[in-house]
């Protein structure tokens, strides 16, 4: 299906920041690398900057969107500055409408709340996805059009009651919380922000600080299912996931613009897609510093959770098995590495691929100091 591409030379680039532990780190600095990326972005031009949350995670300091936009958006000035997302899974409408709104209290007019399903959800309790309709299993790598690699999809059933899952569920989720189905949520969300919410039973209840914050509401999503269909049914903007989710991108946007529904929000879709990149001086190094990316996604992908990032020579002293291989390798393939001419052009093909309105970039490299010269290359080869 064709739909409108905006100019890739006039697309906006943010960023995304899951706050990193390098090995040999501490969270506390890792949140004071968080702070000053958060100023060289806005320095570079970044038009967002966005906060993740991850739990249960040795290598992520990343837990507390909503703590961690408030360091941020009190040291910059300009930058918009919201969550890339807030776990729906765990929290309530009101207590997310009361934290963002107290932010928006604090920075008016700055913030966004990004809103994602959180793929925890116990399979078959309410709020969980219905399971998707059979059909023919991509198996095979395929390239669009443009020359972007669209991977086949990795299995996540081997992730399905592994330890770290299971745990998860037990500290984030109180015994039998029974979750409201996703576009309830985010109904919820979207009254008690403009005063309007009702108990089931016709009661009024108010969420201050919250209710008139000015906030930009996103939903963000991995799939063409619950997210992508809330978004569109909503009439909202979405982020769709390729840095994660490479082999599901192109159906999230396309079903997302397929249920879209004009709002006063926006009258057409928009979309955001998200990127993996490292960025150096040449192609060469960027390879190098990019070399431990594998190695701690599948910390992720074998259940154990993010680790510490590596140094590029711990990296390379791992041996790796076929098995191992197989389960980073649409990730690795993915990943956006090279000198900022090597990275613009290929943002560029998936800007052209998905339509996208913005890219988003995240960006993990042992050394801090390597994270910043990657996001301000980009910057300055994007914008001139």
């Amino acid at each position: 299906m064709s739909h409108p591409s905006p100019d890739s030379s006039a697309v906006p680039l943010s960023v995304l920041d899951l706050s990193p532990i390098p090995s040999g780190s501490t969270p506390a600095q890792a949140v004071r690398n968080t702070v000053d990326l958060a100023r060289r972005a806005e320095e570079a031009g970044y038009a967002r900057y966005w906060l993740a949350e991850h739990h249960l995670a040795t290598g992520v300091a990343g837990i507390s969107p909503a703590l961690l936009i408030q360091l941020v958006a009190a040291a910059t000035e300009r930058i918009r500055v919201g969550a890339g997302a807030v776990q729906l899974g765990h929290r309530t409408p009101l207590s997310v409408v009361e934290e963002f709104g107290l932010l928006d209290a604090l920075f008016p007019g700055r913030i966004d709340l990004g809103l994602g399903r959180s793929g925890f959800r116990k399979p078959g309790a309410a709020g969980a996805a219905p399971p998707p309709p059979p059909k023919p299993r991509q198996v095979a790598d395929r390239w669009t059009p443009e020359g972007l690699l669209i991977p086949a999809p990795f299995d996540i059933s081997s992730l399905i009651g592994s330890p770290l899952l299971t745990r998860y569920i037990q500290l984030v989720q109180f015994p039998g919380a029974d979750l409201p189905e996703y576009r309830d949520q985010v109904d919820q969300i979207q009254a008690l922000i403009r005063g309007d919410y009702r108990t089931p039973e016709g009661l009024e209840a108010h969420a201050l600080p919250g209710e008139g914050a000015d906030l930009q509401l996103w939903i963000l999503g991995s799939s063409a299912g619950a997210s992508a269909q809330a978004a569109g049914a909503l009439g909202l903007p979405f982020g769709a996931n390729y840095h994660v989710s490479p082999a599901a991108v192109l159906e999230a946007v396309e079903a997302y613009r397929k249920a879209f529904v004009p709002s006063d929000v926006l009258d057409r879709p928009h979309v955001l897609v998200s990127a993996d990149v490292v960025v150096a001086e040449d192609d060469a190094t960027a390879r190098h510093l990019a070399s431990p990316y594998g190695l701690w996604v599948h910390s992720i992908r074998s259940g154990r959770g993010a680790i510490p990032f590596p140094t590029p020579e711990e990296a390379a002293a791992h041996e790796w098995t076929d098995v191992e291989r197989g389960l980073v390798d649409d990730r690795i393939r993915t990943q956006f590495t090279g000198s900022p001419q090597t990275v613009a052009a290929k943002l560029r093909v998936l800007q052209q691929a998905t339509g996208a309105d913005e890219l988003l970039v995240t960006t993990i490299t042992h050394d801090h100091q390597d994270r910043v010269r990657s996001l301000t290359l980009l910057a300055d080869e994007w914008h001139h």
